[in-house]
């Protein structure tokens, strides 16, 4: 049975306020009445409650905490943004196995998910611990059609929509982000973001934004766990992940049809300097010129941060570390 039928399926019975009958799943979806029956059992295996009542149809009760291709692509509401779910249960890197899709011409939205990554790669090479069971790791596709300096704003975009995700769903965490890509739950970081673009001068191929962000995980290795986090930690409690994920695609897709229109981030200012963590607070910018301290004052249009110098002036940081006093014990 494909995915994509499965969750077409298991969609029907969830959107359906009442029972939905196995008649009218095979006319809505273009099945045959074993291949829903199928489905409903292989759905009730996998730990989904659905009760069968006879000329009344399906009904879903509840559903197990399941992160597979079937879930998430039942609970997609985009347009495009998710809307093709290439799931893993362990996979070396969801970046890689997304830059081999979008060789193989998948399309722009197609997103890869894992339980684990052996080969998990956060910014300048990295490494990303990504254990099975706990937490979100996903790589979205993307194929714009605007020129490649404009490509490193979709970082910001990813950013906000993460944040905004968790600031929706679990008001009681203090969600910042430490620019241009970090996230935050206080001063420790949750959520980091990997974007990579394959381009011509002039013309993009594609671009990769991985995610990777710290869900369920209960401890840390020693030399992270006095600066890293988990939403479970902090709530205190399961985090859904399907939920989360779902919530990204729904505000990056949201957030992609605006920036699309003026190509730079001039509506999002406000939003994520209101995320900033470095805003009003001393950074130091590792420039390979010569390092040089100052105060963040946030983002520009184009998304680069605004830093006040000792001297008065300005200055606008496009690329390179910024180290933020108190923040991951920076000096």
């Amino acid at each position: 049975m494909a995915v994509s039928t499965k969750a077409e399926i298991l969609k029907a019975i969830r959107n359906s306020s009442d029972h939905i009958s196995g008649q009218e799943l095979c006319e809505q979806l273009g099945v045959s009445r074993t291949a829903v029956w199928k489905v409903i059992k292989q759905l009730q295996a996998e730990g989904y409650d659905i009760e069968a009542v006879t000329n009344k149809g399906y009904r879903l009760l509840s559903y197990p905490d399941v992160l597979s291709g079937s879930e998430l692509m039942s609970r997609m509401n985009t347009k495009w943004a998710g809307q093709r779910v290439y799931f893993r249960k362990e996979t070396e890197s969801t970046n890689e196995d997304a830059k081999y899709m979008a060789e193989e011409g998948k399309e722009h939205g197609s997103l890869v998910v894992a339980d684990a990554q052996t080969a998990g790669r956060g910014r300048r090479g990295r490494s990303w611990e990504s254990p099975p069971g706990q937490d979100i790791y996903m790589s979205l596709l993307l194929r714009p059609d605007f020129s490649p300096e404009k490509a490193s704003m979709l970082t910001l975009l990813m950013a906000v929509s993460v944040a905004e995700v968790i600031n929706g769903l679990y008001p009681d965490m203090k969600v910042n982000i430490k620019w241009p890509n970090d996230i935050l739950v206080g001063e420790r970081k949750i959520c980091g973001i990997l974007t990579e673009m394959n381009a011509e001068p002039d013309y993009i191929h594609n671009v990769i934004i991985g995610v990777g962000i710290n869900v369920n995980r209960k401890d840390f290795p020693p030399e992270i766990e006095e600066f890293a986090t988990s939403l479970r930690l902090v709530h205190g409690e399961m985090i859904d992940r399907a939920q989360i994920i779902v919530g990204i695609m729904d505000y990056f897709e949201y957030y992609y049809g605006i920036f699309a229109e003026r190509l730079d981030v001039s509506d999002f200012v406000h939003i994520y300097d209101g995320y900033l963590v470095n805003r009003g607070r001393e950074v130091r910018v590792l420039d390979p010129k010569g390092e040089y301290s100052g105060v963040a004052e946030g983002i520009n249009d184009k998304g680069e941060l605004i830093v006040k110098l000792p001297d008065g002036s300005s200055t606008t940081v496009a690329s390179g570390e910024v180290s933020v006093r108190g923040i991951y014990g920076y000096v």
